[in-house]
């Protein structure tokens, strides 16, 4: 597994450098120069430092960064049906590749049914065909740490299992 790149970013000197990093989803690390307020952030791939800083301080807060970044990754899924979350993965069948694919793509966020219908293949509106997907993925996932929760009437939403 790689090591996160972590940009290291004067600020507010380099506030340019920042929005990219922001757009490009990189880790960043804020070197807060003089008297400047540091940005308020929730984003988990962002932290801050003012200097003087030790190195050794300054390396911990880079692992901090990555550590804490890593918590926070998503499960994704590659084109042969391989899911990973975190260090652990599980194969999955072509079907249920399609549909976990679509609910990675925004984990934690309410799929619609009709979006997970249409993914299956001979689709003639049978509800109960992706009820019984679902059943299976939710088995297949769960040692990985993962769930899919049923909004009903409205869709799913794939998210950590509580206590994970």
């Amino acid at each position: 597994m790689s090591v996160a790149e972590v940009k290291l970013v004067r600020w507010p000197a380099e506030a340019a450098s920042l929005a990219r990093y922001r757009r490009m989803n990189v880790l960043r690390l804020l070197v807060v120069e003089g008297m400047a307020e540091p940005p308020i952030t929730a984003d988990v791939k962002e932290d801050w430092v003012r200097p003087p800083v030790s190195k050794a301080d300054l390396l911990a807060r880079i692992a901090a960064l990555r550590a804490r970044s890593d918590v926070h990754a998503g499960p994704h899924v590659d084109p042969v049906g391989l899911l990973r979350y975190g260090s652990r993965s599980v194969t999955l069948s072509s079907i249920g590749t399609a549909l976990l694919t679509r609910l990675a793509d925004d984990f934690g966020v309410l799929v619609p049914r009709e979006e997970l219908l249409d993914l299956l293949p001979g689709n003639d509106g049978d509800r109960n065909a992706l009820d019984l997907q679902i059943m299976r993925l939710r088995r297949r996932i769960e040692p990985l740490g993962l769930g899919i929760r049923t909004v009903r009437g409205r869709g799913y939403v794939l998210m950590p299992q509580d206590g994970a």
